[in-house]
């Protein structure tokens, strides 16, 4: 028995035909010779009538919301049903019978988060859930095409990455190990055999932050590259991150449409984007009547307001050397300032850091020491600048974050199937 996806029907190509569809039962209405259900699988939702006196109205009657079932019937087109078609039931069977589905109207935000396993179930969540799915592929496709070779990183790791305070410390047999803040330290060990890897993994932060668009666990999409400068940092971020909008828009076009996203918004983003440094940042922030100083970081509320100027991506990028990664190579003539850079986007601020990797054993062994860092918790790092160093960088992109201002989510916890943050852990 060949069963049809929901989606297909759709197309037309089943109209006046008999289909067998499966899935799930979304919504129920009864009327007094019409039982309604809206079936969903995993391409859509469709419309059914049960008629008063067949054996499927029987079943129907008995049937509740979430059940899962097998349906028979004739493809009908009709323009007041949903999608304009529906199909008029011959036989339904009933294979799981629902209890009383928890989620109704008018629950709040944070009962639907309590019960995550069950609001995965949701039409809003399905559509996301495709569209993160493309959006990786589509992040597997670019690198690729590019000649990067994607690697396998470690979780558990030795020595910090990003900083001591956001490490989440395991046991690990009989020591202590951490769980990984970015591939980024390994990832620069394959550029020396492979020249340009990129890795697509979970990474790691203790940040007790609770803000919108912060998780304790997210999905990482991190290249590294050698023989490469901060020019060609900054174009491989704004080629990605275009390229992911554009083919969004053409292959799911169908989803951002039910999630009342336009998809020209997306088509607009192409590069250049627009670069500003640190300095003019700060300068910028001023004028807005933030007290920010040059040597701090900018938070969440400096970036967003900082991105009300573009309305687009844009980079910002020579930051003081003090408030970025000992890892971060410096300017020879201006040995303050970081060759470092991070993409901002509208209402969610930064989406990616990234920049030049510092490349000179000494160079490395001081910004080491300054960071009150131990320099044999490093060795293997520093090995790699004794033997054949040469000039390379790379990125790190927060694929949530790139979800919630493509999809315009109020909260981040939206872009993943299972979020972790200093509020929740559970399911």
């Amino acid at each position: 028995m060949y069963i049809t996806p929901i989606q297909e029907i759709f197309t037309g190509n089943c109209k006046d035909n008999c289909v067998n569809i499966r899935g799930w039962v979304y919504r129920k209405r009864t009327s007094k010779k019409t039982i309604f259900l809206l079936i969903r699988d995993a391409t859509g939702i469709i419309q059914t009538t049960s008629k008063k006196g067949t054996e499927a109205w029987k079943e129907a009657g008995k049937i509740t919301i979430e059940s899962s079932l097998k349906l028979s019937g004739t493809v009908k087109e009709d323009e007041r049903a949903p999608g304009g078609y529906e199909i008029t039931t011959s036989k339904i069977d009933i294979i799981g019978l629902s209890e009383t589905f928890p989620i109704g109207k008018d629950q709040s935000e944070e009962f639907i988060r309590d019960i995550r396993h069950l609001w995965l179930r949701s039409r809003k969540m399905n559509l996301i859930m495709r569209i993160r799915s493309e959006v990786l592929r589509f992040m597997h496709t670019f690198f690729r095409e590019r000649g990067f070779i994607e690697i396998s990183p470690p979780m558990f790791i030795t020595s910090a990455c990003e900083g001591g305070a956001t490490l989440f410390r395991t046991k690990y047999f009989d020591r202590d190990l951490y769980l990984t803040q970015s591939a980024q330290l390994y990832s620069e060990i394959l550029i020396y055999s492979l020249e340009k890897i990129y890795t697509c993994a979970p990474s790691f932060r203790a940040e007790k932050s609770r803000t919108i668009r912060h998780l304790t666990e997210y999905w990482h999409i991190e290249p590294e590259w050698a023989f490469a400068d901060m020019d060609d940092v900054m174009k491989i971020e704004e080629e990605l991150v275009s390229y992911v909008c554009q083919e969004t828009a053409e292959v799911c076009r169908r989803e951002l449409e039910e999630l009342g996203i336009d998809p020209k918004k997306l088509l607009q983003i192409r590069p250049p984007f627009p670069r500003i440094t640190y300095k003019e940042a700060i300068e910028r922030l001023h004028r807005k009547g933030f007290k920010v100083s040059w040597g701090e970081d900018m938070g969440y509320d400096e970036e967003k307001a900082l991105a009300e100027d573009f309305n687009r991506p844009f980079f910002v990028h020579d930051y003081p050397k003090e408030i970025k990664a000992f890892y971060c190579k410096t300017y020879r003539d201006r040995p303050e300032i970081a060759m470092s850079v991070d993409l901002l986007v509208p209402r969610v601020g930064e989406i990616t850091t990234g920049g030049a990797r510092e490349d000179d054993r000494d160079e490395l062994i001081k910004r080491i020491r300054e960071s009150g860092l131990r320099e044999e918790d490093y060795d293997w790092y520093i090995d790699m600048r004794r033997y054949g160093s040469v000039p390379h960088v790379g990125f790190g992109l927060g694929v949530e974050r790139l979800l919630m201002w493509m999809l315009e989510l109020d909260n981040i916890i939206d872009a993943i199937p299972f979020p972790r943050s200093i509020r929740r852990s559970y399911p």
